[in-house]
């Protein structure tokens, strides 16, 4: 199974030590979001709901697609994908 990068926005980069990417494994986006926040249920809640499904305002993207258009949490990652989450903020 190939690596995937993810690249982590600021807000949630305190989850993974500071870093603004990390290598993961995973076929699928599910795979490799599985990965990434394996062992941080605060983290997993942050990204999905209880359903499963990833939250409104988190948007996950495979190179310059939305993957919600590319089959969602099941779309196949070619080898040496790089995946781009992103979160919306509000306040003001």
């Amino acid at each position: 199974m190939s690596e995937t990068t993810i690249r982590i926005p600021t807000p949630l980069r305190g989850f993974v030590g500071g870093r603004d990417q990390v290598a993961v494994p995973g076929a699928t986006v599910r795979e490799a979001l599985a990965a990434l926040t394996a062992g941080q249920e605060s983290f997993h809640d942050r990204l999905f709901t209880a359903e499963g499904e990833l939250r409104r305002f988190v948007n996950v993207y495979l190179g310059r697609d939305d993957v919600r258009r590319l089959g969602g949490l099941d779309a196949a990652l070619p080898a040496g994908a790089t995946l781009t989450l992103m979160v919306a903020l509000a306040g003001g």
